[in-house]
């Protein structure tokens, strides 16, 4: 919905105190970089390719757009040869850096990360977790990450908004979940968390 890809049965949404419309999604859309899981990268582009689409768009000089590639690459820590490969021949944690690394090309002053480490294994996750934290305090950027982990959402957000059934249960910070859920709901998935980790520790 902050895309403008669906719409609520009610109400409005507001981004950057301005209401989304059908007729400003556009331009919004456009100061919202989107990450989605394994990255979303076109399988047939090499990683080049897929960082310029955008740029390309607003019509960047090559100049520009390998410059900001450049900038990204020594920023998520990967080497210059990774520009020349397709995504079939990149890691998993890769694939999802580079994914990083086009969302923020256009350098938007917001950030959307839809499941962006939930198709990784534990270690990459993990590294990625660190990264991607270290990140968001270095860009000063706003951060929207959709995770059904409240550790991972617990240790890259100060704020956590739990939804159920399409509607805002308990919106605070991970102490406020612990010491007072909102509702049984809230209680239970806070526990079920709980136990995961209470049986990994056994």
């Amino acid at each position: 919905m902050l895309l403008g890809l669906e719409w609520p049965d009610s109400g409005q949404i507001i981004v950057d105190h301005e209401r989304l419309t059908r007729a400003s999604r556009l331009a919004l859309r456009r100061r919202i970089g989107y990450v989605i899981q394994d990255g979303g990268l076109f399988p047939h582009l090499r990683v080049r390719d897929n960082l310029a689409l955008l740029p390309r768009h607003l019509r960047w000089p090559r100049a520009r757009i390998d410059g900001r590639a450049d900038e990204l690459l020594r920023l998520m820590q990967l080497p210059p040869d990774v520009l020349m490969r397709y995504p079939g021949e990149l890691s998993g944690g890769q694939r999802q850096r580079v994914g990083v690394m086009r969302s923020l090309m256009t350098d938007p002053p917001a950030l959307l990360m839809d499941e962006p480490l939930g198709a990784l294994d534990p270690l990459v996750r993990f590294e990625l977790q660190e990264r991607l934290r270290e990140l968001f305090h270095t860009l000063h950027k706003t951060v929207i990450v959709v995770t059904h982990d409240l550790a991972e959402a617990a240790y890259l957000a100060p704020r956590l908004v739990l939804m159920q059934h399409g509607r805002i249960v308990q919106d605070g910070s991970v102490s406020d979940y612990a010491q007072h859920p909102a509702n049984d709901f809230v209680r239970r998935f806070v526990t079920a968390h709980r136990s995961m980790m209470h049986q990994l520790d056994a």
